[in-house]
């Protein structure tokens, strides 16, 4: 796992619609962390831009998140509000091409989040997944993850969760962790292990402006191993 190989231990959040530039991919990909660029709502064309800005400013590993596009909705659950805004229409957010791109660019991570596809696309890089609950996080690993990105409710402006629906309880991070931990010999455990995978990350975006902070622990025993928060 290339969190192992890290000089500090930290991953920078990819934050789609701007915040995440190359400049800061790559300082924080040269700071001895891991850089992540946010390929959220750009074409595959301005993403392959940005990979390579990247790698003009670090010789260093970085990755790239890609949002997975969900199932078309209803229009009768959004028409009310939806309305004044203009037509609604649904969009995949280039997700064929990214993935094209990406089987083309082997950056060191390919990231998802709000879902997983199954079983994982077959991609240079190691599979991270961003997961809410343990659910998530079952069927994470039983998808291909070499590692989950655990995410609790405290993480900024909203979650990566996979379905919005009022049932879904939300959970904190440390609660999310010791289920998670209880739940090891399913979620992480030997099954993510023998995988390939040896490190989970679990982000709380948003704890601090200008910071992210993380929590790493080993997949094979799932127990928190250290805690730390940067500037960015």
């Amino acid at each position: 796992m290339i969190t192992r190989d890290l000089a500090v231990p930290i991953v920078g959040a990819p934050m789609a619609g701007g915040p995440t530039t190359p400049e800061l991919v790559a300082a924080v990909s040269n700071a001895g962390g891991l850089g992540c660029l946010a390929a959220g709502y750009l074409t595959a064309d301005a993403l392959g831009d940005r990979i390579a800005a990247t790698r003009a400013l670090t010789e260093r590993p970085f990755g790239v998140n890609l949002f997975v596009p969900g199932p078309r909705t209803d229009p009768a659950t959004y028409a009310a509000y939806a309305a004044p805004l203009g037509e609604p229409r649904w969009d995949d957010d280039d997700w064929e091409a990214k993935l094209a791109l990406l089987a083309r660019e082997e950056v060191a991570v390919v990231s998802y989040t709000f879902g997983c596809p199954d079983p994982l696309p077959d991609l240079p890089g190691e599979a991270w997944v961003t997961v809410t609950t343990p659910a998530e996080a079952r069927a994470a690993v039983a998808a291909g993850a070499d590692a989950l990105v655990v995410q609790g409710a405290e993480a900024g402006g909203h979650r990566g969760t996979w379905v919005d629906a009022p049932d879904v309880k939300p959970l904190g991070l440390i609660a999310l962790l010791q289920l998670l931990g209880d739940d090891a010999a399913r979620v992480g455990g030997d099954e993510l292990t023998a995988e390939g995978g040896g490190v989970a990350a679990a982000p709380r975006e948003g704890a601090r402006a200008g910071g992210s902070e993380y929590v790493f622990f080993a997949a094979s025993d799932v127990e928190p191993a250290f805690s730390v928060t940067a500037p960015l």
